[in-house]
């Protein structure tokens, strides 16, 4: 990599002692004071520490971290890599990211979606790697339609590869001006948010339309496929796709994942990590044993133990991610729930009334959180039966010993993370 300017080099040493000593003295990981103390210093640290990097920018509503996680996981097998590995997905985020491991030739950044045209402005990323869009934090996120158009207006025009999930009708949309875009079939459990063309209006039809989706029985095609009655917008044809536990690649080839990470949603995120993987020149025999290694991702999924009680931590900020949560869940086992409405999570918690929580019926539901009378409201209507406390450490003292099940929204999972020492 060349080297730095001076004015660069000290914003970037500057951020990373601010960083240290976040961490520190407990006031966070320092993921995203370092980086707002090297812009001030340097506006243009971003672009200065992205350049001569092979750069990935991976965006969508759900899946960032995780996504982001695996890609870096199977990159290491080429070399170094830098990346936002807590989470910090905005400008500030990344320039912390990349001035820690300034020698890297790799990067990979998640990036939030609204911020995904000013940093492929402002690094000039190779890769693109986008996978969903579904409503969260609609107090401060845009629609995502217009999320969607943003998406097309920056992509268009510039020599950019993108790697994205044509099962969604948004990404398709979005990332469909790219100079070159290899389509993954990944799935789509949640379409509440996509069910009419973002080209025209017009309906979209979910099923007996595309010739994509070679490899998926007919019913499996009948669920992936989807096609405009009153323009020409449909699904195209992928080159990789997610059958169950394999994934067949633009050969022909069929690799089973057998990753550690639970749920069809996980699936989905490797089989997308391997498509950018491959862009870059590792094949997949390589790159999935590092795929594997993963079993957590900044604690989701962790399982911690007190006084008896194993707990599994799942996130979920919104309704997409409140289904994939109950996919993994055990419907066996008594399920804690949490929930905050802070700055992170939203202030609007009426997404609440989008998630179907009758799926927890018959089970021991606890709940708390700071807006835990808004979800025991949701779960009263639903008829799910619940009982109501006042902390998480009184929830997990009013279950017996065993295995329970935890799902918790941005802030209160964070929390719920610090109480266990943020367990990872």
């Amino acid at each position: 990599m060349s080297q730095l300017p001076l004015r660069a080099q000290l914003a970037s040493a500057l951020g990373r002692t601010a960083a240290t000593l976040s961490r520190a003295t407990g006031r966070g990981d320092g993921s995203v004071i370092g980086g707002r103390v090297g812009l001030m210093l340097e506006p243009d640290l971003l672009r200065k520490l992205a350049a001569d990097r092979k750069l990935v920018l991976v965006s969508a509503t759900n899946g960032k971290t995780t996504t982001t996680r695996l890609i870096t996981s199977a990159l290491q097998e080429l070399g170094d890599v830098a990346t936002n590995a807590f989470g910090a997905n905005m400008p500030a985020g990344h320039v912390s990211a990349l001035a820690s491991n300034k020698d890297a030739p790799y990067g990979v950044l998640e990036v939030d979606e609204k911020y995904l045209p000013e940093v492929l402005d402002t690094t000039n990323a190779g890769l693109v790697c986008l996978m969903n869009l579904s409503r969260d934090q609609m107090d401060r996120a845009a629609e995502i339609w217009l999320l969607a158009q943003k998406w097309r207006r920056a992509l268009a025009g510039r020599p950019v590869h993108v790697i994205a999930n044509c099962d969604d009708p948004l990404v398709t949309w979005g990332a469909s001006t790219a100079a070159r875009v290899t389509w993954v079939a990944a799935g789509q459990r949640w379409r509440e948010d996509s069910w009419c063309c973002p080209e025209c209006g017009g309906p979209l039809d979910r099923s007996g339309f595309g010739n994509g989706g070679q490899g998926l029985t007919a019913a499996q095609m009948a669920d992936t496929n989807w096609a405009c009655r009153e323009c020409t917008f449909r699904r195209p044809e992928p080159s990789w796709v997610l059958d169950g536990e394999y994934v067949t690649d633009p050969r022909g080839q069929h690799w089973r994942l057998d990753i550690q990470l639970p749920g069809q949603a996980n699936r989905a995120n490797a089989a997308v990590a391997l498509a950018v993987a491959e862009t870059l020149g590792l094949d997949p025999a390589r790159a999935l044993p590092r795929l594997r290694m993963v079993a957590s991702v900044a604690g989701r999924y962790t399982t911690v133990e007190r006084d008896g009680r194993s707990l599994r931590l799942l996130l979920a900020k919104n309704p997409a991610g409140w289904l994939e949560a109950f996919d993994v869940a055990d419907p066996a086992l008594p399920i804690i729930l949490s929930v905050n409405a802070q700055g992170p999570d939203g202030r609007d918690t009426s997404w609440l009334w989008d998630v179907d929580y009758r799926i927890l019926r018959g089970r021991p539901v606890l709940v708390t959180g700071e807006r835990r009378l808004d979800l025991a409201l949701r779960l009263a209507v639903a008829g799910v039966p619940f009982q109501l406390c006042d902390s998480f450490e009184q929830a997990v003292g009013l279950l017996a010993p065993g295995k329970i099940d935890v799902i918790a929204n941005y802030t209160a999972f964070q929390q719920i993370r610090a109480e266990f020492g943020r367990a990872v």
